[in-house]
Protein backbone atom coordinates (compact mmCIF):
# COMPACT_ATOMS: atom_id res chain seq x y z
CA UNK A 1 0.00 0.00 0.00
CA UNK A 2 1.20 3.49 -0.91
CA UNK A 3 0.05 6.27 1.47
CA UNK A 4 0.37 10.06 1.50
CA UNK A 5 0.66 11.18 5.13
CA UNK A 6 -0.50 14.79 5.54
CA UNK A 7 0.99 16.87 8.36
CA UNK A 8 0.09 20.51 8.80
CA UNK A 9 2.97 22.27 10.59
CA UNK A 10 0.88 25.43 10.97
CA UNK A 11 -1.38 23.58 13.41
CA UNK A 12 -0.24 23.78 17.04
CA UNK A 13 3.08 25.33 15.95
CA UNK A 14 4.36 22.06 14.50
CA UNK A 15 3.78 19.97 17.62
CA UNK A 16 2.60 17.10 15.40
CA UNK A 17 6.05 16.42 13.92
CA UNK A 18 7.00 13.79 16.49
CA UNK A 19 3.64 12.06 16.22
CA UNK A 20 3.97 11.98 12.44
CA UNK A 21 7.41 10.42 12.69
CA UNK A 22 6.16 7.66 14.99
CA UNK A 23 3.17 6.96 12.77
CA UNK A 24 5.29 6.87 9.61
CA UNK A 25 7.79 4.51 11.19
CA UNK A 26 5.03 2.17 12.35
CA UNK A 27 3.46 2.16 8.89
CA UNK A 28 6.80 1.34 7.29
CA UNK A 29 7.25 -1.52 9.75
CA UNK A 30 3.99 -2.89 8.35
CA UNK A 31 5.39 -2.59 4.82
CA UNK A 32 3.31 0.47 3.95
CA UNK A 33 5.11 2.90 1.66
CA UNK A 34 4.63 6.28 3.36
CA UNK A 35 5.33 9.72 1.92
CA UNK A 36 5.06 12.76 4.19
CA UNK A 37 3.14 15.72 2.75
CA UNK A 38 3.56 19.01 4.59
CA UNK A 39 2.94 22.61 3.55
CA UNK A 40 3.58 25.89 5.28
CA UNK A 41 -0.13 26.79 5.27
CA UNK A 42 -3.50 25.14 4.90
CA UNK A 43 -3.70 26.16 1.25
CA UNK A 44 -0.23 24.84 0.46
CA UNK A 45 -0.92 21.60 2.32
CA UNK A 46 -4.09 21.09 0.28
CA UNK A 47 -2.26 21.73 -2.98
CA UNK A 48 0.54 19.31 -2.11
CA UNK A 49 -1.96 16.63 -1.10
CA UNK A 50 -3.88 17.15 -4.34
CA UNK A 51 -0.69 16.60 -6.32
CA UNK A 52 0.12 13.44 -4.37
CA UNK A 53 -3.35 12.04 -5.06
CA UNK A 54 -3.11 12.90 -8.76
CA UNK A 55 0.27 11.16 -8.89
CA UNK A 56 -1.37 7.99 -7.58
CA UNK A 57 -1.75 6.84 -3.97
CA UNK A 58 -3.76 4.01 -2.48
CA UNK A 59 -4.80 5.99 0.59
CA UNK A 60 -4.38 9.25 2.49
CA UNK A 61 -3.66 9.62 6.19
CA UNK A 62 -3.68 12.74 8.34
CA UNK A 63 -1.69 13.62 11.44
CA UNK A 64 -3.60 16.37 13.21
CA UNK A 65 -6.95 17.49 14.53
CA UNK A 66 -10.32 18.16 12.98
CA UNK A 67 -9.16 21.18 10.98
CA UNK A 68 -6.37 19.26 9.26
CA UNK A 69 -8.69 16.32 8.66
CA UNK A 70 -11.11 18.68 6.93
CA UNK A 71 -8.37 19.67 4.46
CA UNK A 72 -7.96 16.04 3.45
CA UNK A 73 -11.70 15.39 3.33
CA UNK A 74 -12.11 18.01 0.59
CA UNK A 75 -9.65 16.08 -1.61
CA UNK A 76 -10.84 12.49 -1.05
CA UNK A 77 -14.62 12.88 -0.66
CA UNK A 78 -16.51 10.81 -3.20
CA UNK A 79 -13.35 9.39 -4.76
CA UNK A 80 -13.21 6.10 -2.84
CA UNK A 81 -9.70 6.85 -1.54
CA UNK A 82 -9.56 5.63 2.08
CA UNK A 83 -8.69 8.17 4.77
CA UNK A 84 -6.76 7.30 7.92
CA UNK A 85 -6.46 9.48 11.00
CA UNK A 86 -3.63 9.84 13.51
CA UNK A 87 -5.28 12.15 16.09
CA UNK A 88 -2.93 14.92 17.26
CA UNK A 89 -4.89 18.17 17.35
CA UNK A 90 -6.59 20.54 19.76
CA UNK A 91 -9.91 18.93 18.86
CA UNK A 92 -10.07 15.29 17.73
CA UNK A 93 -13.80 14.76 17.40
CA UNK A 94 -13.55 13.13 13.97
CA UNK A 95 -11.04 10.58 15.27
CA UNK A 96 -13.25 9.81 18.26
CA UNK A 97 -16.21 9.38 15.90
CA UNK A 98 -14.42 6.49 14.19
CA UNK A 99 -13.06 4.99 17.42
CA UNK A 100 -9.50 6.35 17.61
CA UNK A 101 -7.82 7.78 20.74
CA UNK A 102 -5.49 10.76 20.87
CA UNK A 103 -1.88 10.06 21.80
CA UNK A 104 -1.64 6.54 20.37
CA UNK A 105 0.01 7.06 17.00
CA UNK A 106 1.01 3.42 16.77
CA UNK A 107 -2.56 2.16 17.23
CA UNK A 108 -3.78 4.60 14.60
CA UNK A 109 -1.08 3.40 12.20
CA UNK A 110 -2.02 -0.22 12.95
CA UNK A 111 -5.63 0.55 11.97
CA UNK A 112 -4.46 1.94 8.63
CA UNK A 113 -2.12 -0.97 7.95
CA UNK A 114 -4.85 -3.50 8.80
CA UNK A 115 -6.75 -2.19 5.79
CA UNK A 116 -10.30 -2.59 7.10
CA UNK A 117 -12.52 0.26 5.96
CA UNK A 118 -16.05 1.58 6.42
CA UNK A 119 -18.07 4.23 4.61
CA UNK A 120 -19.51 7.21 6.45
CA UNK A 121 -21.56 10.25 5.51
CA UNK A 122 -20.33 13.79 5.08
CA UNK A 123 -22.22 17.06 5.32
CA UNK A 124 -21.93 19.47 2.40
CA UNK A 125 -22.18 23.22 2.92
CA UNK A 126 -23.38 25.42 0.04
CA UNK A 127 -22.74 29.16 0.20
CA UNK A 128 -24.71 31.91 -1.57
CA UNK A 129 -21.82 32.40 -4.04
CA UNK A 130 -22.18 28.81 -5.25
CA UNK A 131 -19.07 27.40 -3.56
CA UNK A 132 -19.33 24.20 -1.52
CA UNK A 133 -17.30 22.49 1.16
CA UNK A 134 -17.60 19.29 3.18
CA UNK A 135 -17.45 18.81 6.92
CA UNK A 136 -17.43 15.59 8.90
CA UNK A 137 -18.49 16.32 12.47
CA UNK A 138 -20.55 19.35 13.55
CA UNK A 139 -21.48 22.79 12.20
CA UNK A 140 -22.03 25.37 14.93
CA UNK A 141 -23.76 28.75 14.66
CA UNK A 142 -24.80 31.25 17.27
CA UNK A 143 -23.61 30.82 20.85
CA UNK A 144 -21.37 27.88 20.06
CA UNK A 145 -19.72 29.61 17.09
CA UNK A 146 -18.97 32.57 19.37
CA UNK A 147 -17.41 30.07 21.78
CA UNK A 148 -15.23 28.84 18.91
CA UNK A 149 -14.19 32.44 18.16
CA UNK A 150 -13.13 32.94 21.75
CA UNK A 151 -11.47 29.52 22.16
CA UNK A 152 -9.44 29.92 18.97
CA UNK A 153 -8.13 33.28 20.19
CA UNK A 154 -6.90 31.78 23.47
CA UNK A 155 -3.21 30.91 23.69
CA UNK A 156 -3.70 28.86 26.87
CA UNK A 157 -4.78 26.26 27.82
CA UNK A 158 -4.45 23.76 25.00
CA UNK A 159 -6.90 20.96 24.35
CA UNK A 160 -10.60 20.70 25.04
CA UNK A 161 -10.46 22.64 28.33
CA UNK A 162 -10.18 25.93 26.41
CA UNK A 163 -13.71 25.33 25.08
CA UNK A 164 -15.04 24.87 28.60
CA UNK A 165 -13.53 28.20 29.68
CA UNK A 166 -14.81 29.95 26.55
CA UNK A 167 -18.35 28.66 27.17
CA UNK A 168 -18.45 30.16 30.65
CA UNK A 169 -17.03 33.48 29.42
CA UNK A 170 -19.59 33.75 26.60
CA UNK A 171 -22.44 33.28 29.07
CA UNK A 172 -21.84 36.83 30.34
CA UNK A 173 -23.36 38.31 27.15
CA UNK A 174 -25.64 35.45 26.14
CA UNK A 175 -28.75 36.54 24.21
CA UNK A 176 -31.12 35.17 21.59
CA UNK A 177 -30.39 35.84 17.91
CA UNK A 178 -33.04 36.12 15.15
CA UNK A 179 -32.95 32.99 12.92
CA UNK A 180 -34.78 31.54 9.96
CA UNK A 181 -34.30 27.78 9.70
CA UNK A 182 -35.91 25.65 6.97
CA UNK A 183 -35.32 21.90 6.72
CA UNK A 184 -36.34 18.71 4.94
CA UNK A 185 -37.02 15.71 7.15
CA UNK A 186 -36.28 12.06 6.31
CA UNK A 187 -39.83 11.54 5.01
CA UNK A 188 -39.59 14.56 2.70
CA UNK A 189 -41.80 16.82 4.80
CA UNK A 190 -40.68 20.41 5.25
CA UNK A 191 -40.23 22.16 8.59
CA UNK A 192 -39.51 25.76 9.47
CA UNK A 193 -38.49 27.68 12.60
CA UNK A 194 -38.48 31.49 12.63
CA UNK A 195 -37.56 33.46 15.73
CA UNK A 196 -34.85 33.96 18.31
CA UNK A 197 -32.48 31.08 19.01
CA UNK A 198 -29.43 30.73 21.19
CA UNK A 199 -27.87 28.47 18.59
CA UNK A 200 -28.54 26.26 15.60
CA UNK A 201 -26.26 23.24 15.27
CA UNK A 202 -26.05 20.64 12.50
CA UNK A 203 -24.36 17.33 13.31
CA UNK A 204 -23.08 14.53 11.14
CA UNK A 205 -21.19 13.32 14.21
CA UNK A 206 -22.03 13.47 17.92
CA UNK A 207 -19.41 15.78 19.38
CA UNK A 208 -17.53 19.03 18.96
CA UNK A 209 -15.13 21.09 21.06
CA UNK A 210 -13.05 18.08 22.07
CA UNK A 211 -15.83 15.73 23.09
CA UNK A 212 -18.96 17.74 23.93
CA UNK A 213 -21.93 15.56 22.78
CA UNK A 214 -24.05 18.36 21.33
CA UNK A 215 -25.79 15.94 18.91
CA UNK A 216 -25.81 12.87 21.16
CA UNK A 217 -27.80 10.60 18.83
CA UNK A 218 -26.12 11.51 15.54
CA UNK A 219 -24.96 8.57 13.44
CA UNK A 220 -22.46 9.32 10.64
CA UNK A 221 -23.65 6.29 8.70
CA UNK A 222 -27.44 6.80 8.62
CA UNK A 223 -27.78 9.16 5.64
CA UNK A 224 -29.20 11.93 7.85
CA UNK A 225 -28.05 14.98 9.79
CA UNK A 226 -29.14 15.97 13.29
CA UNK A 227 -30.42 19.54 13.62
CA UNK A 228 -30.29 20.80 17.23
CA UNK A 229 -31.99 24.13 18.01
CA UNK A 230 -31.80 25.86 21.40
CA UNK A 231 -34.36 28.55 22.19
CA UNK A 232 -33.70 31.41 24.64
CA UNK A 233 -34.40 31.03 28.32
CA UNK A 234 -33.20 32.79 31.43
CA UNK A 235 -29.43 32.85 31.75
CA UNK A 236 -29.63 30.96 35.04
CA UNK A 237 -31.73 28.21 33.44
CA UNK A 238 -29.38 27.88 30.49
CA UNK A 239 -26.43 27.73 32.86
CA UNK A 240 -28.12 24.80 34.61
CA UNK A 241 -28.53 23.21 31.18
CA UNK A 242 -24.76 23.11 30.62
CA UNK A 243 -24.06 19.98 32.72
CA UNK A 244 -26.73 18.16 30.69
CA UNK A 245 -24.97 19.18 27.47
CA UNK A 246 -21.76 17.58 28.72
CA UNK A 247 -23.70 14.40 29.56
CA UNK A 248 -25.61 14.46 26.27
CA UNK A 249 -29.00 14.57 28.03
CA UNK A 250 -29.97 18.13 27.02
CA UNK A 251 -32.21 17.11 24.12
CA UNK A 252 -35.12 16.30 26.48
CA UNK A 253 -35.51 19.81 27.92
CA UNK A 254 -38.25 22.10 26.52
CA UNK A 255 -35.84 24.73 25.13
CA UNK A 256 -34.09 22.17 22.91
CA UNK A 257 -35.53 20.58 19.78
CA UNK A 258 -33.95 17.97 17.52
CA UNK A 259 -34.85 17.10 13.93
CA UNK A 260 -33.40 14.36 11.73
CA UNK A 261 -32.96 16.03 8.35
CA UNK A 262 -31.66 15.51 4.84
CA UNK A 263 -30.96 19.20 4.35
CA UNK A 264 -31.29 22.50 6.21
CA UNK A 265 -30.90 26.17 5.38
CA UNK A 266 -29.83 28.42 8.25
CA UNK A 267 -30.21 32.20 8.02
CA UNK A 268 -29.10 34.77 10.58
CA UNK A 269 -27.51 38.16 9.94
CA UNK A 270 -23.98 38.69 11.21
CA UNK A 271 -23.38 35.09 12.31
CA UNK A 272 -20.36 33.09 11.14
CA UNK A 273 -20.69 29.30 11.23
CA UNK A 274 -17.91 26.94 12.26
CA UNK A 275 -17.54 23.37 11.03
CA UNK A 276 -15.00 20.85 12.30
CA UNK A 277 -13.76 23.63 14.57
CA UNK A 278 -12.92 26.18 11.86
CA UNK A 279 -14.89 29.03 10.23
CA UNK A 280 -16.77 27.78 7.18
CA UNK A 281 -18.77 30.85 6.20
CA UNK A 282 -21.22 33.56 7.18
CA UNK A 283 -24.90 32.64 7.25
CA UNK A 284 -27.01 32.00 5.24
CA UNK A 285 -25.76 28.51 4.48
CA UNK A 286 -27.44 25.36 3.20
CA UNK A 287 -26.25 22.01 4.56
CA UNK A 288 -27.18 18.66 3.06
CA UNK A 289 -26.00 15.11 3.61
CA UNK A 290 -23.72 13.25 1.21
CA UNK A 291 -24.45 9.66 2.17
CA UNK A 292 -21.47 7.31 2.18
CA UNK A 293 -19.20 9.95 0.63
CA UNK A 294 -16.12 9.11 2.70
CA UNK A 295 -14.21 5.85 3.15
CA UNK A 296 -12.23 5.64 6.40
CA UNK A 297 -9.93 3.07 7.92
CA UNK A 298 -11.75 1.44 10.81
CA UNK A 299 -10.22 1.27 14.28
CA UNK A 300 -8.67 -2.06 15.24
CA UNK A 301 -10.87 -3.77 17.89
Amino acid sequence: MNIALLVNPAARAGAQTGTAGRAAERLRQHGVRTTLVSGGSAAESSELLRRAIDAGVDAVAVVGGDGTVRLAVQEVAGRGIPLGIVPAGTGNDFAAMIGLREGDAEAAADAIAAGATRRIDLARVSRPDGTTEFFATVLASGFDSKVNDRANAMRWPRGGSRYNIAILQEFVTLAGIPYEVAFEREDGSIGRVDGDLVMATVGNGRTYGGGIPICPDADPSDGLLDLVLVRPAGRARLLRLLPRVYRGTHTSVPEVSVERVRSVTVVSAGVTAYADGDPIGALPLTIDVSAGALTVFAAVP
